[in-house]
């Protein structure tokens, strides 16, 4: 595509201009600003998702007819819907530990092919009949031996063994993470994965599935009852204990310990900044998080928590508690919800663990013995260990490039009906799985005229407009001051880097030479062509903080409430589109759009969903969505390729 530069003459008025725009004063006004703007968003959206959270719930029979569509939501927000192939498992136990209570079984199952769990089994000694069974996940226990992971199981392993000494069968399984073979956790914290987002992926799913498999393996056992079957965990493993038990009733008893707060805590408090990517899922559906505990009622739930855990702060375990009472009182069920609080901090203490193991004793086996036995450590780290060489074919390593599978690539249409019928279901997938997050169509836009001013003949002005109730942005329009009626408007959406490279700023000057840059003004004038200049939320002079990780903690915050950042982008594009076709002068005037790189695919999307663009001029355009910007699930709707096709002739050149 040609490349377009802006004329020199065109710099005066702006300059002019920014002197005048409030807040522009020093770049440490503006910091402030844009972190109250960003508290504000932050705290409004949350707000808003928290007022929706089980509102609808009014009886017992409301619940029960939506149970089913909330539980299906869930699975699709973990990556799990429809639900994996149950292949083959694959169990090999690879060696034994005996102990005069209990052996323990070191074994490695298949979640999927080559999709390794390492586990610890712990059976009792002595056990007549199929036992009750504990499925134990684990949290972030980083646990080496020379320089060799033993898993997550070896720093749990206390647990395990306290159940096979008190007559349960023990499962321990090792996470993604700080397994034998170690995957990833944190590829939006600190990796820069942000593609996670676009394929619908969480490591929180993976977890999710181990979980699953791992129920499918206990009740394969023969020393197992599979109708008393209870699971736990702690941190990391109380996160994955909610999300398997919302989405399998074999669990019949659960004790998350300081595993789920509330999106209050997590997003308008800043708890997410402690936490890596396993813990939550893309919020598609825009959720709070009680609406994943009351998946668990009416079955016995121990929520457990210490008052001075600063990731999962007691104000919010509380009001998750409260939410979560509200559908067990429907079913008539309180007695089996109970809230623990403790003294102390995150971490995993004996007042914690005596009170799961009376919950497990008092609804798995119909008992209430005095709790007289310590849970304590056996065996070294390395004696756990389930593989003395991992295994070469393992996927665990890439497993985010492969659970959530792409959208298929489709057949040409064959007929023009079902060319826009596929148009009609591609939109229909980007606003419900895509941009759920954008807010409800058609809020009135009243541009605001703030400054103007002359220069060279040509007249600048800036208006204000609301893309969203919390969000003011500006658009800057030059015209020929002796144009009354334009005969087009090119719209430039300015980034991140052609806001910084601008000597003006507002105005991307470009590469081109003097006599280019002559002729466009001459254009302008000759043409009837009128100049527009707008930065979405994050770009100058509504930057993020320039503090990489607080400006990756921003954009994380903006999952946790069904959105992205550059999807949001798009609806601020969309609004600046309709804030110039709100000025009488414009009303009738063809509308171009230009921009360039991951920019340039917002304005695309813009575009796709707004018919007063007429026109893109795009370049340095990445060759697919994973490359960016991301959006939620937008890779399992479709790819760049196919949005081209569905532009058309808008996409320009």
């Amino acid at each position: 595509m040609k490349r377009i530069s802006w004329p020199a003459g065109l710099l005066f008025p702006v300059f002019a201009l920014l002197g005048a725009v409030p807040g522009m004063a020093t770049a440490g006004d503006r910091a402030a600003q844009n972190d109250q703007w960003l508290g504000d968003y932050f705290r409004a959206q949350t707000d808003t998702i928290g007022s929706r959270c089980l509102a609808d719930v009014r009886s017992l029979e409301d619940w029960q007819a939506r149970r089913g569509e909330y539980r299906r939501q869930l699975q699709e927000m973990l990556g799990l819907w429809p639900l994996p192939e149950r292949t083959d498992l694959q169990p090999v136990i690879t060696g034994r530990l005996e102990h005069p209570e209990f052996t323990v079984e070191k074994l490695h199952f298949q979640a999927l092919p080559k999709l390794y769990v390492t586990a610890n089994l712990y059976l009792p000694k002595n056990q007549a009949g199929p036992a009750p069974a504990i499925l134990y996940v684990c949290g972030h226990s980083r646990v080496m031996t020379n320089g060799i992971s033993c898993g997550s199981k070896a720093g749990y392993q206390r647990h395990g063994e306290w159940f096979a000494r008190n007559g349960y069968v023990c499962l321990m399984i090792d996470m993604l993470q700080y397994a034998e073979i170690q995957g990833r956790h944190r590829g939006t914290y600190g990796e820069g994965r942000w593609w996670w987002n676009s394929r619908g992926y969480t490591p929180a799913g993976v977890e999710a599935w181990f979980g699953i498999r791992a129920l499918d393996y206990l009740c394969a056992r023969p020393e197992v009852d599979p109708q008393r079957i209870g699971m736990t965990g702690r941190s990391g493993g109380g996160s994955y204990t909610w999300t398997v038990a919302a989405l399998d009733d074999r669990v019949k008893v659960a004790a998350p310990v300081a595993g789920m707060t509330d999106l209050r805590n997590q997003v308008v408090d800043g708890a997410i900044e402690g936490h890596c990517d396993c813990m939550f899922f893309p919020n598609t559906y825009r959720w709070d998080f009680p609406q994943v505990a009351a998946l668990l009622a009416p079955r016995p739930l121990l929520i457990g928590n210490s008052d001075k855990d600063t990731l999962f702060p007691l104000d919010g375990v509380v009001r998750l508690y409260t939410q979560t009472r509200r559908i067990y009182q429907l079913y008539g069920k309180t007695n089996q919800l109970g809230l623990l609080i403790t003294e102390g901090p995150h971490a995993d203490t004996q007042d914690l663990q005596l009170p799961v193991f009376r919950w497990f004793n008092r609804f798995l086996k119909g008992q209430d013995p005095l709790i007289e036995m310590a849970a304590k450590d056996f065996f070294l780290p390395d004696q756990l260990r389930v593989f003395d060489k991992l295994p070469e074919d393992e996927i665990n390593t890439r497993i985010d490039d492969l659970f959530v599978p792409r959208a298929a690539l489709p057949n040409s249409p064959t007929t023009p009906a079902e060319a826009k019928q596929r148009q009609a279901a591609y939109l229909n997938a980007l606003r419900d799985k895509v941009f759920a997050g954008w807010p409800a169509e058609g809020g009135a836009i009243t541009p605001e005229l703030i400054e103007q001013s002359k220069g060279d003949g040509l007249r600048c002005q800036t208006y204000t407009f609301n893309s969203q109730p919390e969000v003011s942005l500006r658009l800057l329009v030059l015209q020929d001051a002796k144009v009354k009626k334009p005969e087009q408007v090119l719209l430039t959406v300015l980034d991140t880097e052609s806001w910084t490279n601008s000597p003006a700023k507002w105005i991307w000057l470009g590469s081109g030479t003097a006599a280019e840059r002559a002729d466009l003004q001459q254009q302008m004038r000759t043409r009837k062509l009128a100049l527009a200049f707008f930065a979405p939320r994050g770009v100058e002079p509504g930057t993020w903080p320039r503090d990489s990780k607080k400006a990756t903690q921003t954009r994380r915050r903006f999952m946790l409430l069904g959105q992205t950042l550059d999807s949001m982008r798009v609806w601020d594009i969309r609004r600046a589109a309709q804030a110039i076709k709100a000025l009488p002068v414009f009303k009738k005037t063809p509308l171009h759009v230009r921009a360039q790189g991951q920019m340039g695919v917002n304005a695309a999307y813009a575009t796709l969903f707004e018919p007063g663009i007429q026109k893109l001029k795009l370049e340095g355009l990445p060759a697919s969505q994973a490359e960016g910007p991301d959006y939620l699930n937008v890779l399992t709707v479709w790819d760049l390729p196919q949005l081209w096709d569905a532009l058309g002739e808008r996409a320009g050149e």
